[in-house]
């Protein structure tokens, strides 16, 4: 899952970046809306679910629902807010909102808040992945592979575990260095240029682990690919 977070209170958004990068999540935070807007408007990056507060510089939150939903765009919005009266929660919820949550809040509320929304989603995302022996299950954050000795964890860091999640969402296809970068890294890291191959020959060295040192493929020149002639080995 990718969210969008845009928040301009420094603490709550460090919080929540924080709490939901722990559950494996890509999170791409920022403070103002108009500059949000722009990444949004772009269409370069698909968001699972959008999180805007009511108040911030640039562009509002409000008006980021209302231009999301001008352009027909179905992203699942969830309003964060310190208003608390009924006409408001209907000022945000007609803008184009599809969830409401006021301030303060708990991280576990949000993190089901956003489960919800996600299970709502017209583009409503599976709870398991299956590509070959592989199995990632999204309830639970894990990815796990079929061994002859029964199916077994594997064990990953949560760049690796949002790396092989987006190369078993594209399975047989060539993802370029740029490609991975733009899609399984934050908007606002700064990663140093060899993080890709890095990543991955990391991720090699744990997959070998159960037998798929083969999977991921390298095209020299070009980039990556998940191979299904090797996963279901």
């Amino acid at each position: 899952m990718r969210i969008l977070l845009v928040e301009d209170e420094p603490d709550l958004g460090v919080a929540i970046q924080q709490s939901l990068s722990r559950e494996k999540y890509i999170v791409d935070w920022f403070q103002d809306g108009a500059v949000a807007w722009d990444y949004l408007d772009s269409r370069q990056i698909h968001y699972t679910v959008a999180i805007f507060d009511w108040l911030l510089p640039g562009v509002s939150g409000l008006e980021l629902c209302q231009r999301v939903r001008s352009r027909n765009d179905a992203l699942p919005i969830l309003i964060l807010t310190a208003k608390d009266r009924i006409e408001d929660r209907v000022t945000g919820l007609d803008a184009g909102a599809d969830d409401y949550l006021i301030k303060p809040f708990g991280i576990a509320e949000l993190k089901a808040r956003l489960r919800a929304l996600n299970r709502r989603s017209p583009h409503l995302q599976p709870q398991q992945l299956q590509v070959g022996n592989l199995r990632l299950d999204y309830g639970t954050s894990t990815i796990s592979v079929q061994t002859p000795k029964g199916e077994q964890l594997v064990q990953l860091t949560a760049k690796e575990f949002q790396l092989l999640e987006y190369f078993m969402q594209h399975p047989n296809q060539l993802l370029s260095r740029d490609q991975l970068m733009t899609q399984v890294w934050e908007i606002e890291s700064d990663p140093i240029s060899n993080v890709v191959p890095a990543q991955i020959r990391l991720l090699r060295r744990k997959l070998a682990d159960y037998g798929c040192d083969e999977l991921l493929e390298t095209v020299y020149g070009l980039g990556y690919r998940l191979s299904l002639a090797h996963a279901s080995k």
